[in-house]
C-alpha cells in the first residue's frame, strides 16, 4: 500500500479508482483526473489496484509518485467484480464527495468542479454529471436539462444508477452505505438508488460533458456481465429496496419500471425463441414471484406497447403468448395500426379486433 502525505486538510473530493487489467485506458483516466480544473489541492486519489496482471498496480504507483494530488495505491488480490476495490476505497476517503470513477473512463476538465460547485449550491447529495459514450451507448434522457433539484419520480434520472456519480461522503458514512460484494451484477444500481431515495436531493448537471464511459475493443470492462440468474438476483434486489423505503402507489410504481424494463425485460426479449424451453421456463419461474409481488397496471401503463404486452403475458403466465411476441420483434415486423372509434391500436400477436 502506497500512502498519500499525510495532511489536516480536508479534500472537497476523493476520486475512488478500481482497477483490474485496466492498462492502456488507465493513463488517460489518471491524466484527466490531472487536469481537472478544480485543482491538486481540492483533490485526493484512493486507488484499489484488484490483482491486476497488466502493470495497472505500476502505474498506479508510478502516477502517485509524481502527482501532486493526494494519492493511495492499494494492491490487493482479486476480489471478483467491482464492488470490493469501492468499497476499500470508500473506506479510505477523506473528502466531503466522493466519485467512483472506473478505471478505463475519464473526465471532462470541469467536472469536479461543476459537479462540486452544484452539490454546495444546492445542498444535494447526489450530484449527475453529463455522460456520454465512447465507442459504446450512453443512456441519454436523463441529460436535457440543468437542475438543482430534480424529481427522482418524475424524470428519468432513475435510468441512471450506474456508480459514476458524485456522492456526499457525509450520506453515505451515516446510513453505513457500501456496495453489495454478494451481488455480482446490478450492484451499483441498488448503491445509487439507496443514495438517491435516502439522501438530501438529486442535482443534474447537463450542459457540460462530465464524463466518458468508454467501451474497451477487448471488451473487458471490471463490471462482470453474468448470466441470466445474476440478472433476476439484480432485479429482485432492486426491487425489494424500493419496496422497503417506497410505500405502494404512484411513486413506487414510477421507480419500479427501472428494474422491469432495464433488468427484468431483456430476459424476455428476441432472444428468448432461441433458447432452450428449460431456459425459458427457469426464467418464468425466477420472474414469476416478482410480477406477483410487484407488477401493477399502472406500471404497465407507464411502458411502450411491446414492453406492457410482455410483461402482461409473463405476469399470467401465458410463456406462450410471450413467445409469440419474441417472434414478432425478432423478425423486425411492424404492428399494423388499428383505429375503433376514437381509439388508435397497435394490433400485435393475438390482438382481438373488434366485432
Amino acid at each position: 500500500m502506497a500512502d498519500m502525505p499525510r495532511t489536516n486538510h480536508e479534500p472537497d473530493v476523493s476520486v475512488i479508482i478500481g482497477a483490474y487489467d485496466a492498462m492502456p485506458y488507465l493513463v488517460r483516466c489518471l491524466e484527466s483526473v490531472e487536469a481537472q480544473t478544480i485543482g491538486a489541492g481540492r483533490l485526493e486519489i484512493v486507488a484499489v489496484d484488484d490483482g491486476s496482471t497488466d502493470g495497472t498496480g505500476a502505474c498506479l504507483e508510478e502516477f502517485a509518485a509524481r502527482t501532486a494530488i493526494p494519492m493511495r495505491v492499494v494492491r490487493q488480490p482479486n476480489s471478483g467484480g467491482p464492488s470490493g476495490p469501492r468499497n476499500l476505497g470508500l473506506k479510505l476517503a477523506r473528502g466531503r464527495y466522493v466519485f467512483f470513477l472506473d478505471a478505463d473512463d475519464y473526465f471532462g476538465e470541469e467536472a469536479l468542479e461543476r459537479m462540486v460547485a452544484m452539490g454546495d449550491r444546492a445542498g444535494t447529495d447526489v450530484v449527475l454529471g453529463k455522460i456520454v459514450g465512447v465507442n459504446r451507448g450512453a443512456a441519454k434522457s436523463m441529460w436535457k436539462e440543468t437542475l438543482d433539484h430534480a424529481d427522482l419520480y418524475e424524470s428519468n434520472v432513475k435510468f441512471t444508477l450506474s456508480a459514476q456519480k458524485l456522492f456526499r461522503r457525509d450520506l453515505l458514512v451515516r446510513l453505513g452505505m457500501r456496495f453489495d460484494e454478494q451481488l455480482k451484477t446490478g450492484e451499483d444500481a441498488l448503491f445509487t438508488m439507496e443514495a438517491y431515495l435516502r439522501g438530501n436531493g438529486i442535482s443534474v448537471v447537463a450542459d457540460y460533458t462530465c464524463y466518458y464511459l468508454v467501451g474497451r475493443e477487448d471488451g473487458n470492462q471490471m463490471t462482470k456481465k453474468g448470466d441470466h440468474r445474476r440478472r433476476f438476483d439484480s432485479a429482485r434486489a432492486l426491487m425489494e429496496l424500493v419496496a422497503g423505503l417506497v410505500p405502494p402507489g404512484p411513486r413506487r410504481d414510477s421507480l419500479m419500471v427501472r428494474p422491469f424494463v432495464i433488468t427484468l425485460l431483456p430476459q424476455f426479449g428476441p432472444g428468448l425463441v432461441n433458447q432452450s424451453d428449460a431456459v425459458r421456463r427457469e426464467k418464468a419461474a425466477l420472474a414469476a414471484p416478482l410480477m406477483d409481488a410487484y407488477w401493477t397496471p399502472e406500471v404497465g401503463r407507464r411502458l411502450k406497447v411491446h414492453e406492457r404486452l410482455r410483461l402482461t403475458a409473463l405476469a399470467r403466465g401465458r410463456l406462450d403468448l410471450l413467445l409469440d411476441i419474441a417472434a414478432f420483434l425478432r423478425d423486425k415486423k411492424e404492428p399494423e395500426v388499428v383505429r375503433q372509434g376514437d381509439r388508435i391500436l397497435l394490433a400485435y400477436p393475438h390482438f382481438a379486433r373488434a366485432g
